[in-house]
């Protein structure tokens, strides 16, 4: 099935790698997970999220079938991301592609 919807946030974060590792860890009891110290990718059963680290910034780069799935997707790891980085607060402001 082609990917038809996506977004990205950029998250300014002096722990970007924390806390993609963090996300990583935390889904790869349920879902298929692959990362290293400087990217990561989880397959949601909505969606695929790959993460990258880079100077102060953790990237999000969220895929999926319809705009109702990408909806869920970035909520589902907006909610995780903040939930790891409650004394950071992130911003977390995604932004669509064009389609």
């Amino acid at each position: 099935m082609p990917t038809q919807a996506t977004s990205e946030a950029h998250v300014v974060t002096a722990l970007a790698q924390r806390y993609m590792t963090q996300l990583c860890k935390h889904f790869e009891h349920r879902l298929a997970v692959n990362y290293d110290a400087a990217a990561g990718q989880i397959a949601f059963p909505t969606g695929l999220c790959r993460l990258a680290v880079g100077a102060n910034v953790l990237v999000l780069h969220a895929e999926a079938a319809d705009a109702g799935s990408l909806d869920q997707l970035e909520s589902v790891v907006a909610r995780h991301l903040e939930r790891f980085a409650f004394r950071d607060q992130p911003a977390i402001v995604w932004h669509r592609a064009a389609a």
